[in-house]
C-alpha cells in the first residue's frame, strides 16, 4: 500500500464520548476568488468553522460505484467514507478534482483505505480513506471498481472546505468529556484526562515556534470531549508521519490544510479530534496538533498500536519520490528533540515500547500484544505498523533528522559529590563544583557552560564532564548547557543549590612557599607562557586541610618577566574574569598578595603576554570547618614607621637583620587571643634591590617574602602575619630600608569578630570606563567613593569589610592612594606607591562603614581600578 496513512491509531483506548454529526452542504456558492480562500492567510488567528460536503456515490452493481463528474461547492480536501468502519472496500477507490481557478481536471487520484478503529472504539465511526489534499477546487468525480465482491453501504464523498474566515463566538473547547458510551475492559487502563504538570515538564531542547490551534483556527466546537493523556505520562518514542499528500500546495495554505485534516478526522472518520500530535509544512512551520497542550504528553492517533508512549509528527506532503525539504527537516528535529528532552530521550538513541495490539510493520516484523520491542527513538510510521509512510524518499531522511538535534540526556550528576534530588535544595558554604552527564558523543560536542541563574561563569571543552565555580550567598538555578557542532544548544535541568556562610574562618600558618616556577616548585620548572595558565594544587598541601577550605591567603610574587603583562589568579575550573593581580613590565619583581577562593582544591594563575617566572607563599587559609579565627576590623592606624622611630627604633633595617613589633595589645588590639594581623607594609629608601619577610615572632623564618623592590623604589604589600608570642617581625634581605605598617584588622578568636565570604574575583570599579564611579582619573588631593553594599551579591547590610585588589594605573606624578571606609577621617596610611608609567596593585582589607569605599589619590591624575575577592559579615 502507498500509504499516505494518515493518523493509524490507539492500540488502546477508554472512555470516548460521541461526536456530532457532520455539516450538511451549506450556503457557500462558487466565486471568482475561489482560488485564493485558503491562501488569504497563514494564520486564522482564530476559530474558523470548515464544512463537510456529503455527495453519495451510486453503486453500479458487480462491486462498482460511481460519482458523476459535477460542481460542488468549493473544497480543498476529499476522502470516500462508508458507514461501517470494520468493511473493507476490495477494489480501488479513485478521484479527481477540477482546480478552481484554471478550471483544469486533475488525475485520477488512489484513495487508500484506513484501518478500522484507528482512533479506538467510538459511536459514530466510519470506515474511510485517507484525505489527500487538492487544492481549491470546485468540482469532483469519482469511480469505484475492480472486484467483484460488495461494495460497504453508505459510501460517500466527503469534501471538506477549510473555511477561510473567522467563525462566530464557539462554546468552549475544554469541556468535560461527555458521557461514556463504552470503555475496554478495565485491564486496558483510562488514559488520564488531566495533565500530568501543569505546565508540562521542562525541556532540555528549547521548543521550537509553534503555531497554536488558536492561530491555526481550530473549530474547538467539534472538540468536546476534552483532550486524554499517554497513561505512563511519558512520551519514549516519536513517529513521523506525511499527510495530506498529492497536491503541491503552497506555505500559504498550510494553516488551510491543517483545518481541514481537523475537520475530516473528527467529521468523516468520527475520531475525537486531528490525529497528529505536530504537523510541520515544508517551509518549516510547526503546526500544534491534537489537544491538550504543546508541552503534555497527548494521547495522538497516529501510529497504530504504539500511541500509548509516543507523539506523532507529520509531514504536509508526498514524500514517495522526493524527500522532505531542509526547512521541514530542521523542524522536525526542532520538535522532536523539544519533546524527547521533556523526558530524558535521546532523539539518537533507542527505546523499550509495549505494542498496544498484535501486528506486522512494514518490514515484516511481528509484534504480540502485551510484549515489549525496540524502536529507534525517532522513528517512521513504517516500523510501527503496515505503511509506506512516511514515503520511500523521507524514511531515508531520518538517521540526518536523528544525528542533527542537540546534546541529548543531558543532566547534572552531583554537586559537590552529592546526586541532586528533585525539591531537596544542596548547601554550599560558596565554592559548588559540578558533574554532568550526555548520552551524545564527545566529538559532538563543542563546548559546555556552567550557568548561575542563566548567566554563563565558567566553560569548559567538549570533553568535560565537571566544572566549578564560587556562589554568592542566597539561592541559586545550576545549569549546564552544551552546545554541538551543528551549533544547537540543550541545557539541563537545574539544580537549586543554597550559598550559606556558616562561621568561615581564618586559620594563619607559617608563611610557607608552595609554588615556584622557576626550580618546579608545585608547578613544572618553566616560565609561564603568555596566554597560559598553571595550576597549584593547595588543598592538603603544607598543612592546609584537604577539605572544607574556601579561600588560600597567598603572596604572589612575579619576577623576570619578558614583556609588560598581568597576572590573574583566580579558582581552578572556573571561568577567569578579566580581574588582575599584578601588573609588571620587564625587569620587575613585584608582589601582591592575593585572596582567593579554592573551588576544587587548587588555584590557578594566568599570565597574560611574554613569560614570567611566579611564586607563592602561603600564610593562611579561610575554612567552613573546624576551629579559626573572625576578622575585627581596626585601623588603618600606622603602628610602625623606621624613618620617625615608631613602633621600633629610629633606624633604617640593615640586611641580614630584623625588626620586632609588639602588636598585641597595642591600641585597640587585645592583649590576647588575637592569631594575626593585617599589615600594610610598605618598604621605602631602600639601598640595594632586596626582599622583606614578614613572619610570626619567636619562630624560624622561611624563604617565603612579602616585598620585593630596588634602589630609589617605595612599594606597599599587604600581609596578613599569624601571631604568634604577641609580636611580628620584619626581615630586610640586603642594603638598608625603611619599613612602615599599617595595620587595618586583626583575627582572633573572639566570637563578635566577623566571618567571610567568597565573592568573585569580580570588577567593581574602573575609572577608564566609569565602571563604579564617573569615567575619569582621579584629581590629586582628591576622592572616589564607590558603593559596595548591595551590588554583585554583596549584601545590603551587615558588611563589615571588603577585600579589594586595587591597581593604580596611568599615573601623571608620583603619588600614592589611601583607601578609607566612607564616612570616615582619611589617615595618613597608604595603600599604593607609585610613580609615572607605572601599573602597580595591592590588596586592600578595608572596613565598610556606610556601604561605600572611598579611593584618595595625592597628587596628579591616576586611573584606579577595584575588584573584589570577598567580604566579612558579622
Amino acid at each position: 500500500m502507498r500509504g499516505t496513512a494518515l493518523a493509524a491509531a490507539l492500540g488502546v483506548v477508554a472512555v470516548l464520548g460521541f461526536q456530532g454529526a457532520a455539516n450538511g452542504f451549506g450556503t457557500d456558492s462558487l466565486d471568482d476568488n475561489a482560488g485564493a480562500r485558503y491562501r488569504a492567510s497563514g494564520k486564522a488567528n482564530g476559530p474558523v468553522a470548515g464544512k463537510v460536503h456529503k455527495l453519495a456515490l451510486k453503486s453500479q452493481g458487480a462491486g462498482k460505484a460511481v460519482l458523476s463528474q459535477q460542481d460542488t461547492k468549493p473544497f480543498g480536501l476529499l476522502g470516500v467514507s462508508w458507514t461501517d468502519p470494520a468493511a473493507e472496500v476490495k477494489g480501488t477507490i479513485e478521484a479527481r478534482t477540477r482546480d478552481a481557478e484554471t478550471g483544469e481536471w486533475s488525475k485520477w487520484i488512489t484513495l487508500e483505505a484506513v484501518k478500522a478503529g484507528l482512533d479506538g472504539k467510538r459511536p459514530g465511526l466510519r470506515g474511510a480513506t485517507e484525505p489527500v489534499w487538492v487544492g481549491p477546487s470546485d468540482g469532483a468525480e469519482v469511480r469505484v471498481g475492480g472486484n467483484a465482491a460488495a461494495l460497504p453501504a453508505g459510501l460517500e464523498l466527503n469534501l471538506v472546505d477549510p473555511g477561510a474566515a473567522p467563525a462566530g463566538k464557539k462554546k468552549d473547547a475544554n469541556l468535560g468529556a461527555a458521557p461514556v458510551a463504552f470503555a475496554l475492559p478495565t485491564a486496558d487502563g483510562d488514559p488520564p484526562t488531566t495533565p500530568p504538570t501543569t505546565p508540562g515538564p521542562a525541556s532540555t531542547a528549547p521548543k521550537p515556534d509553534v503555531v497554536s490551534r488558536v492561530a491555526w483556527g481550530a473549530d474547538e466546537s467539534l472538540n468536546n470531549e476534552g483532550p486524554i493523556y499517554l497513561p505512563g505520562g511519558k512520551v519514549r518514542a516519536v513517529f513521523v508521519h506525511h499527510t495530506a499528500a498529492t497536491a503541491p500546495y503552497e506555505c500559504s495554505e498550510s494553516a488551510a490544510i491543517v483545518r481541514s485534516l481537523h475537520v475530516y478526522h473528527v467529521q468523516s472518520n468520527g475520531w475525537r479530534d486531528l490525529g497528529y500530535n505536530f504537523l510541520v509544512d515544508k517551509c518549516g512551520t510547526v503546526f500544534e496538533g491534537r489537544q491538550g497542550g504543546a508541552d503534555q504528553p497527548v494521547y495522538g492517533a497516529h501510529t497504530y498500536g504504539w500511541n500509548a508512549e509516543s507523539a506523532g509528527i507529520a509531514v504536509l506532503g508526498d514524500y514517495t519520490t522526493a524527500g522532505a525539504s531542509a526547512a521541514a527537516l530542521e523542524s522536525i528535529s526542532k520538535i522532536a528533540g523539544y519533546k524527547l528532552g521533556q523526558y530524558d530521550g535521546d532523539m539518537n538513541g533507542t527505546t523499550t515500547l509495549t505494542a498496544g495490539d498484535t501486528q506486522k510493520n512494514f518490514f515484516g516484523t511481528e509484534f504480540t500484544k502485551g510484549q515489549t520491542y525496540t524502536f529507534k527513538t525517532l522513528s517512521g510510521h513504517r516500523d510501527g505498523f503496515n505503511t509506506q509512510c512516511p514515503g520511500n524518499s523521507l524514511y531515508p531522511q531520518l538517521d540526518t533528522i536523528r544525528k542533527s538535534g542537540p546534546a541529548a540526556k543531558l543532566n547534572i550528576t552531583s554537586v559537590n559529590g552529592v546526586a541532586p534530588k528533585p525539591g531537596t535544595p544542596i548547601e554550599t558554604p560558596g565554592p559548588v563544583s559540578l558533574s554532568w552527564e550526555t548520552s551524545t558523543a564527545s566529538a559532538l560536542v563543542t563546548k559546555f557552560e556552567l550557568l548561575v541563574d542563566g548567566k554563563p561563569v565558567a566553560n569548559t571543552a567538549g570533553t568535560a564532564r565537571t566544572a566549578s565555580t564560587t556562589l554568592a550567598l542566597g539561592s541559586h538555578q545550576l545549569q549546564i548547557e552544551a552546545t554541538t557542532t551543528n551549533g544547537k544548544v540543550a541545557t539541563s535541568l537545574p539544580v537549586t543549590v543554597v550559598a550559606e556562610v556558616k562561621d568561615v574562618k581564618f586559620v594563619p600558618v607559617t608563611p610557607t612557599r608552595l609554588m615556584d616556577t622557576r626550580v618546579g616548585q608545585g608547578v613544572p620548572q618553566a616560565k609561564v607562557a603568555g596566554g597560559t595558565s598553571v595550576t597549584l594544587p593547595v588543598a592538603g598541601n603544607s598543612g592546609i586541610p584537604a577539605s572544607g577550605v574556601t579561600a588560600v591567603v597567598l603572596n604572589v610574587t612575579a619576577t623576570n618577566p619578558t614583556q609588560p603583562s598581568f597576572v590573574s589568579v583566580y579558582p581552578n575550573g572556573t571561568t577567569r574574569s578579566s580581574a588582575s593581580n599584578l601588573n609588571f613590565t620587564p625587569g620587575q619583581t613585584i608582589p601582591n598578595l592575593v585572596v582567593v577562593p579554592v573551588v576544587d582544591g587548587k588555584v590557578s594563575f594566568y599570565n597574560n603576554q611574554g613569560t614570567v617566572d611566579l611564586i607563592a607563599d602561603v600564610t593562611g587559609y579561610f575554612t567552613s570547618s573546624g576551629a579559626g579565627a573572625t576578622h575585627t576590623n581596626y585601623g588603618p592606624t600606622r603602628l610602625m614607621d623606621t624613618r620617625e622611630g615608631l613602633g621600633v627604633a629610629k633606624a633604617k633595617v640593615a640586611g641580614g637583620t630584623s625588626v620586632t613589633l609588639p602588636v598585641a595589645g597595642v591600641g585597640e588590639i587585645p592583649a590576647t587571643g588575637v592569631k594575626a594581623v593585617v599589615l600594610n607594609v610598605t618598604a621605602t629608601n631602600p639601598t640595594e634591590p632586596s626582599f622583606v619577610s614578614v613572619y610570626p615572632s619567636g619562630t624560624t623564618r622561611t624563604s617565603a617574602s612579602n616585598l620585593n623592590f630596588t634602589p630609589g623604589q617605595t612599594i606597599p604589600n599587604l600581609v596578613v602575619v599569624p601571631v604568634v608570642d604577641g609580636k611580628v617581625s620584619f626581615y630586610n634581605n640586603q642594603g638598608t630600608v625603611d619599613l612602615i605598617a599599617d595595620v587595618t584588622g586583626y583575627f582572633s578568636d573572639s566570637t563578635a569578630g566577623s566571618t567571610h565570604t567568597n565573592i568573585g574575583p569580580k570588577r567593581l570599579m574602573d575609572t577608564r570606563e566609569g565602571l563604579g564611579v564617573p569615567q575619569a582619573k582621579v584629581a590629586g588631593g582628591t576622592s572616589v567613593t564607590l558603593p559596595v553594599a548591595g551590588i554583585e551579591g554583596i549584601p545590603a547590610t551587615g558588611v563589615k569589610a571588603v577585600v579589594l585588589n586595587v591597581t593604580a594605573t596611568n599615573p601623571t606624578e608620583p603619588s600614592f592612594v589611601s583607601v578609607f571606609p566612607s564616612g570616615t577621617t582619611r589617615t595618613s596610611a597608604s595603600n599604593l606607591n607609585f610613580t609615572p608609567g607605572l601599573t602597580i596593585p595591592n590588596l586592600v582589607i578595608v572596613p565598610v562603614v556606610d556601604g561605600k569605599v572611598s579611593f584618595y589619590n595625592n597628587q596628579g591624575t591616576v586611573d584606579l581600578i577595584a575588584d573584589i575577592t570577598g567580604y566579612f559579615s558579622k
